[in-house]
């Protein structure tokens, strides 16, 4: 057998290697999709109606006075909590419709099962029994793979502080929860737009409303089922999409990875097999490279000595 062959043959073994863990992978995951977690009954949530927000950026402000968080003036607070900032953890997107204004609050869903809690490598992110997902400086490397995992495209990176750069998100007010405090958005909105509570009678209180008016809303309950399920929930008398809200789908992005992680580890057999083609490689260089004693060739010489 030549060296061509061999390789032509350690490259299908790697294919059919990889295919087998495929199969394996694609059945343990076919079993085991089944969407989102199932919530425990201390979740909690928020439950955010569109058709209630008159745009007034008070639970923005709520939420800056409650974060400390400083605004470069107060000039500027209108401009900046129309996005996500270091500064701003809840923001209110305005959208035109036909001649009339919708309103789309912007912050962390605390997804059930978070792609950032499965990203962080040094357990930076975590999730506690009410199923806040929050973030712990002290573990906090800045390699910012959760902004990369998050399918909201929410968690926000500050730049601007190069001595201990956060990673900031809402955290729902966890600390004034402790003390039986409602989160600052909640208490901040005069028209109730965003209310709080546990995950599962917000739920009930969503679908009430959409049975009740069902010509007032679009038929769909944003974050019951997208990405596994969030514990921040949304209503819209507008699609969604239309309001800047990502299609997400509803597989959970942690099993999306533990499917391709087990399609391409499973077993260990495909890098195993892969490792075995690179090696074939490097030997079949180095057979070729001729072998001197001699040192570095010498440039050849050109004109005149």
């Amino acid at each position: 057998m030549n060296r061509r062959t061999a390789i032509t043959a350690l490259v299908g073994t790697a294919a059919a290697a990889c295919g087998v863990t495929t199969a394996r992978a694609g059945t343990h995951g076919a079993g085991a999709t089944t969407g989102a977690k199932a919530t425990s009954a201390k979740a909690v949530g928020l439950l955010y109606d569109a058709t209630m927000c008159v745009g007034c950026l008070a639970c923005v402000s709520g939420c800056a006075e409650a974060q400390a968080a400083r605004m470069a003036e107060e000039g500027r607070l209108y401009q900046e909590s129309r996005k996500l900032t270091p500064q701003a953890r809840t923001a209110v997107r305005t959208v035109k419709h036909g001649e009339a204004e919708c309103y789309m609050k912007q912050q962390c869903m605390h997804c059930i099962d978070p792609g950032c809690v499965s990203a962080c490598m040094m357990g930076a992110l975590s999730k506690d029994e009410r199923g806040i997902v929050s973030w712990d400086g002290d573990r906090c490397v800045g390699c910012r793979y959760c902004q990369v995992a998050c399918p909201f495209n929410v968690p926000r990176f500050e730049w601007n502080n190069a001595r201990n750069p956060r990673i900031v998100k809402c955290e729902m007010c966890w600390p004034r929860q402790d003390k039986g405090e409602r989160p600052a958005c909640v208490e901040s909105c005069p028209a109730e737009a965003v209310i709080f509570g546990k995950r599962e009678e917000l739920l009930t209180e969503a679908h009430r409303r959409l049975k009740e008016s069902p010509d007032g809303y679009v038929p769909r309950i944003l974050g019951e089922r997208d990405a596994g399920g969030t514990q921040v929930m949304m209503l819209s008398s507008v699609s969604f999409a239309e309001l800047g809200v990502p299609d997400v789908g509803d597989e959970p992005i942690p099993q999306t990875v533990r499917d391709v992680q087990g399609t391409l580890y499973n077993g260990f057999i495909a890098p195993t097999v892969l490792y075995g083609v690179l090696a074939a490689v490097v030997w079949r260089n180095h057979r070729m490279t001729p072998e001197t004693n001699d040192g570095p060739e010498e440039a050849e010489h050109v004109g005149p000595r």
